[in-house]
């Protein structure tokens, strides 16, 4: 059986062929169905009690038909033979309900296997998860610091059918778990936060081990002390450092969106109309993959039933692709890259980036650092935001250190980064040797729908941007 959605339902893959042949009447380019069966939980502890927990099934069918630019969507909440007909009849309005197309025949085609098609909420039992979390409150609190610890555990395990008129049928089923901590420390009535986590399309048994889960911690702990001897943060254009790993969420908002494929052909981005030209600096190389092993953005196919791929889309700092979903992809006259990604069966697709990253280069972080008589040492983000039109970013660092005379100062506090995404490409003079991908934290928001991503980058020398600071 190739799902068990279809068995559970008492649906046939007859009944798949029929529903596709009827959401596909002549005038329609595209049409499919996307069946999908999940169910997700989360345990959170405050102050060494576990008090809240939540446990969610859902279940549903999207069903969709494309002309032109046009879409026509309906889903139901409720897999049953009437209802996916209701949505099919619906979806189809947009074009001549009246006139058939052609029979298809639907394929099983070949996918991925990136990662374990267990359910990770069953790896681990009740009782275990309970215990792991409070093991992470009793750990933390041996830091004097320490005044409060919370800590959330989740888990969501996904089985998705996807049935289209260009023959696909295929189905896949997708893990992902999460261990989030998060920590107030006080110190001579100074009080700051911090959190740290990690995560992916693995089971809960991965946080079974001590010394993992304590590295979190740890690592939590040490961002906190950070935080309380940190300084106000300068303002004013300098050099900026940024380091491996999550801060490549800069590179994923400011340049990542961009090179969606839905903005190009509206050309609504800045990276329009510039393929195979210089857009960055030639020693950046920036790629989208779905094929990493086990990382949060990966998957064995998109949301339309496409093969997962790794993009080139910037190579050298010449720009060489976009990144596509179906509908994008045939209305400029290329081939999809299986960036469809959509929330739900509730949810229409759209090109959206899996695990987006920089490639290493051969600088060492220590000659970047030297190279700087004045500037910051950005190592960590909480977050920023962006505008697609014009690449304008700005970023907050939550961990980040004056860099004075060519070595490494006091940490600061309040400094953002500012600057426009194309240009601050352009002004990246060094690219380290340390590639790192993120911890598996990371969600995407665009048109209001979230997806998991995974982040990475090496470190980054940019030569001028601008910061925003505190420092009176």
């Amino acid at each position: 059986m190739i799902s068990s959605i279809l068995e559970d339902n008492s649906i046939n893959e007859q009944l798949i062929q029929n529903f596709v042949d009827d959401l596909c009447p002549m005038g329609a380019d595209y049409s499919d169905l996307y069946f999908q069966y999940s169910i997700s939980e989360s345990w959170i502890l405050e102050d060494g009690i576990v008090k809240g927990g939540s446990y969610n099934i859902s279940n549903g069918v999207g069903t969709r038909t494309v002309s032109g630019e046009k879409t026509g969507f309906a889903y139901s909440d409720e897999i049953s033979i009437s209802e996916i007909a209701k949505a099919v009849k619906f979806a189809r309005q947009i074009v001549n309900p009246n006139q058939k197309n052609n029979s298809l025949s639907l394929n099983k085609n070949l996918k991925g296997n990136f990662y374990s098609e267990h359910d990770p909420l069953k790896s681990i039992s009740a009782v275990e998860k309970v215990s792991l979390l409070k093991k992470i409150d009793i750990y933390a609190r041996r830091e004097k610091y320490v005044k409060q610890v919370n800590a959330s555990l989740t888990g969501s395990y996904s089985d998705v059918l996807i049935a289209s008129s260009d023959d696909v049928f295929q189905s896949d089923k997708r893990p992902m778990v999460r261990l989030n901590i998060s920590l107030i420390l006080e110190k001579n009535g100074r009080v700051e936060h911090s959190s740290y986590g990690g995560g992916g399309r693995f089971g809960y048994e991965i946080f079974t081990d001590d010394a993992l889960v304590n590295s979190y911690v740890d690592e939590a702990i040490r961002l906190g002390k950070v935080a309380l001897d940190s300084v106000p943060a300068p303002a004013g254009v300098m050099p900026v450092i940024l380091g491996p790993g999550w801060p490549g969420v800069l590179l994923h908002e400011a340049i990542g969106h961009g090179l969606e494929g839905d903005f190009n052909r509206k050309k609504t981005s800045v990276f329009s109309n510039l393929m195979n030209q210089q857009v960055a600096s030639p020693k950046c190389t920036i790629v989208d993959n779905g094929t990493l092993k086990d990382r949060r953005g990966s998957l064995n196919i998109d949301d339309e039933g496409t093969a997962t791929q790794s993009t080139t889309l910037i190579e050298n700092g010449i720009l060489k692709g976009y990144m596509f979903d179906k509908l994008n992809a045939r209305l400029m006259g290329v081939s999809s890259t299986g960036n469809a990604r959509r929330e739900s069966y509730a949810h229409i697709p759209m090109p959206r980036m899996t695990n987006t990253y920089m490639q290493a280069g051969e600088d060492k972080v220590s000659d970047m650092i030297s190279s700087i008589d004045n500037g910051i040492y950005a190592l960590n983000f909480d977050g920023g935001q962006v505008d697609i039109t014009s690449g304008k970013f700005v970023f907050s660092a939550n961990e980040a250190y004056m860099i004075k005379n060519g070595k490494i100062a006091s940490p600061i506090k309040g400094a953002t980064l500012i600057g426009q995404g194309h240009e601050a490409l352009k002004k990246i003079s060094m690219v380290g040797d340390d590639l790192a991908l993120d911890n598996g934290i990371g969600v995407c928001g665009k048109d209001g729908q979230s997806v998991p991503v995974g982040v990475g980058q090496p470190s980054l020398k940019i030569d001028a941007l601008t910061v925003g600071g505190t420092e009176v």
